[in-house]
């Protein structure tokens, strides 16, 4: 193993390991973020009717998480546990197949978007002009869907082998390639015509493109995670039911939480494309929270998987309480910022008074469940890392459902459009208390876990 790049998770400091990991973890995520932070930066001075058009195709690349989740765990997992286990045919086993499901399941959904886009965005009754607009921006994004979907794969591979550097460095690239190209094909600056948001998506599916490619191109100069990688060597059906069991939870979670996401918004399509540019923005917003704590949630899950793999249970047990302290830190800083900045940093996306009036009561509402959020989160990592993923998929799916009858409900109150906002906060407020009791009291109850740990003491 290239030293000079992974960190070694089974021995030393816990704080240290967690903290190594997870930072360009967390500088990955919000890289990523960034993506969407760019296009409605400059989406946004076309009017909020782009962003509403741009907002609305951003549920279904969503969608798209559902499928990636079942190989982004099943490399996560399987290729920790197995340099934990110090088993190299298990590291390629489990790239193989993950990226091999990946490129099958995207390619499916991405023709089931081409084919039927339009009934899609119909359902949002956004007007023949923003729809058309969203029509043309999902278009093309579901052409490069397979680049948008494989990134996530190679950085859930090096993340597990400890090497969260590189793909945070590929990312980066990715992202600089978009900040250039998305003012030049948006406006239409020097021989380039105008394309609108069109032209975001462009240059989004360029960006993605890039970092593929830089991906394979360090795949080749990493022998020790991909030497006797052949992609095309038939799959194994047993491994194959094996991820699927182990993502197919996380999977069907993300999948509900982006329905019932799209649901939401219909509900809040009722007070005009305004309120749904301000979920969407203030959406992207919040991200800057909980793609931290996500960080911290990648990097628990590897150095879980990898401890679990080496048998050190007394690692797997104290990990999760300096975690625990890191997001909750994360949480309470996110609370304040986002209660007490909120109307500056709404002006920064889109520059309209009655936009940020709505947006800063959506981000100091949804600013009071940042702490339980982090710690569902970070409990969510902690789980995938044994490869136990019901738990985080039980919790977040059924407090998520409850979004739906709980929004409607308030938003019939006075509180009107606050009330679709603050259904979301206590969801995410429950979610987090209930997760961490369950966590906290499997690793006291689990005859293996609890085994372990006394082993190590011993």
């Amino acid at each position: 193993m290239n030293k000079s790049k992974s960190i070694v998770l089974t021995e030393g400091s816990i704080l240290k390991a967690l903290t190594k990991l997870a930072m360009p973890i967390i500088g990955t995520s919000f890289v990523q973020m960034a993506y969407g932070f760019i296009d409605m930066i400059w989406v946004g001075r076309i009017g909020s009717g782009a962003v509403a058009a741009v907002g609305t195709v951003g549920f279904f690349t969503w969608l798209a998480n559902a499928f990636i989740m079942i190989p982004r765990i099943g490399a996560e997992v399987g290729v920790a546990q197995s340099m934990g286990r110090k088993d190299h045919e298990g590291v390629v086993r489990a790239i193989r197949h993950s990226i091999q499901l990946i490129i099958a399941l995207i390619l499916l959904y991405g023709a089931a978007l081409l084919t039927f886009r339009q009934p899609l965005l119909g359902f949002y009754q956004l007007g023949h002009e923003i729809q058309g607009m969203a029509n043309d921006y999902l278009l093309i994004i579901s052409l490069g869907l397979v680049f948008f979907a494989t990134n996530p794969i190679f950085t859930a591979i090096f993340n597990g082998a400890g090497d969260s550097t590189t793909p945070f460095r590929i990312n980066a690239v990715g992202l600089i390639v978009n900040i250039i190209l998305d003012p030049i094909l948006i406006f239409g600056i020097g021989p380039f015509p105008y394309l609108g948001v069109g032209g975001a998506a462009v240059a989004t599916v360029i960006a993605q493109m890039t970092a593929t490619s830089l991906f394979i191109f360090e795949a080749r100069r990493r022998p020790e995670l991909f030497g006797g990688f052949k992609f095309f060597t038939k799959p194994d059906l047993t491994y194959l039911t094996k991820m699927f069991k182990m993502g197919l939870p996380m999977s069907l979670q993300s999948a509900f939480f982006t329905l019932i996401s799209m649901t939401i918004a219909r509900i809040i399509s009722d007070w005009g494309p305004t309120a749904i540019a301000v979920q969407r923005v203030g959406s992207q917003i919040e991200q800057i929270s909980w793609l931290t704590a996500g960080g911290f949630q990648s990097a628990m899950s590897a150095f879980t998987g990898q401890n679990y793999g080496a048998r050190l249970g007394h690692r797997v047990y104290r990990a999760y309480f300096v975690g625990l302290g890191i997001v909750s830190a994360i949480g309470i800083v996110a609370t304040a910022i986002l209660i007490l900045g909120a109307k500056s940093l709404f002006g920064i996306f889109i520059p309209e008074p009655e936009v940020i009036v709505l947006g800063a009561s959506y981000l100091a509402i949804i600013g009071v469940s940042q702490l339980p959020q982090a710690v569902e989160i970070l409990t969510a990592g902690a789980f995938i890392g044994l490869g136990i993923t019901a738990p985080p998929s039980i919790v977040g799916i059924s407090l998520n459902l409850l979004r739906v009858p709980a929004a409607l409900i308030l938003s019939a109150t006075a509180l009107g459009l606050d009330g679709v906002w603050w259904a979301i906060s206590i969801s995410s407020i429950l979610k987090g208390i209930i997760l961490s009791a369950w966590y906290l009291r499997f690793m006291n109850t689990n005859s293996e876990m609890v085994l372990l740990r006394e082993e190590n003491i011993a």
